[in-house]
């Protein structure tokens, strides 16, 4: 069955006449007259039936023309998509993003991307940056928004977002927990808890270049793999974990009735900068849509202080 053939039976249809029908269609009779047998003799049924005087559809011609209308407009349907989606007037966009993002950077973009490209479905994904770069890399996300950029030439970026903060966590009755901040160095003298590195490595090498910086050696006693879990357990052990100063603030963490405080880092101060990253030979243009939604000519910055007070 092909798709001209049920184009030629609808008008066929639409005229019963075969002169007309054929007219239509820019055919000869007898071209038309083979189309139609083509069409029946695939499907086992004859679908017109016609004499000198008429022509008709059968009862099964009359059924198969309402399902042949539909697979013709799905058809059109189909070519107005993949049109629209070549010229990025349509089409879908996979993003994946962190915190920061998402209070910084998604809901003014999102609006202007709304605004501009109506026809553009949006999914979002919130990750951390290494499950973000491994999803960008086997093609499952279109854009990153993540801590740091990648070394590869596979990838592109753009800073977004400059300075975020770290933070050291630490439970109630940590000596730190009343304190309003902490010289880097005296982490020569606790017991931390760390991610892996594949899970955020510009969070990972922040805090081990500050440590560097100050000559010290961090003692990495457990592992976590979100702060959430690095919470719990310092709240149970005199252990120190590190988070976003963002992801701090979101988690309450120093608020009444929570188990564990955001203590503030200097000398030096743990930063990470947040980027756009997508694919070198990214081909869909709906990228390019969405990095113009964003409004940064010059990254932003988080002010510690401010946030910790507020």
């Amino acid at each position: 069955m092909e798709f001209r053939h049920l184009v030629s039976f609808i008008t066929i249809a639409e005229e019963l006449h075969f002169g007309r029908a054929a007219q239509r269609l820019h055919l000869t009779q007898p071209s038309l007259s083979a189309q139609l047998q083509k069409l029946e003799k695939s499907l086992g049924v004859q679908l017109v039936a016609r004499n000198s005087h008429e022509v008709k559809l059968t009862p099964a011609g009359r059924e198969f023309e309402s399902q042949a209308r539909i697979i013709v407009a799905q058809m059109d349907r189909a070519a107005q998509v993949a049109k629209a989606t070549a010229e990025g007037r349509a089409g879908t966009l996979n993003i994946g993003y962190n915190l920061p993002a998402s209070r910084h950077v998604l809901p003014d973009a999102l609006t202007r991307m709304t605004e501009r490209h109506p026809d553009i479905v949006v999914s979002l994904w919130e990750k951390r940056t290494g499950p973000q770069l491994a999803a960008l890399a086997d093609g499952s996300l279109d854009l990153a928004l993540v801590y740091g950029h990648p070394s590869t030439p596979d990838f592109a970026y753009r800073r977004l977002l400059h300075r975020v903060p770290l933070v050291a966590v630490v439970g109630r009755r940590h000596r730190w927990a009343e304190r309003s901040g902490v010289p880097f160095a005296e982490l020569a003298g606790q017991e931390c808890v760390l991610f892996a590195r594949e899970q955020c490595p510009a969070m990972y090498d922040s805090i081990f270049r500050a440590a560097a910086d100050t000559r010290i050696s961090l003692a990495v006693a457990h592992t976590a793999d979100d702060p959430g879990a690095t919470a719990h357990m310092v709240s149970v052990r005199p252990f120190v974990g590190f988070a976003s100063l963002p992801r701090a603030i979101s988690m309450g963490m120093g608020a009444p009735g929570s188990i564990s405080v955001a203590v503030k880092l200097f000398d030096p101060v743990p930063t990470l900068d947040l980027y756009a990253v997508w694919r070198t030979d990214e081909t869909n243009p709906a990228v390019s849509f969405f990095l113009e939604c964003i409004d940064s000519p010059e990254p932003a910055r988080i002010d510690i202080a401010r946030a910790l007070s507020a």
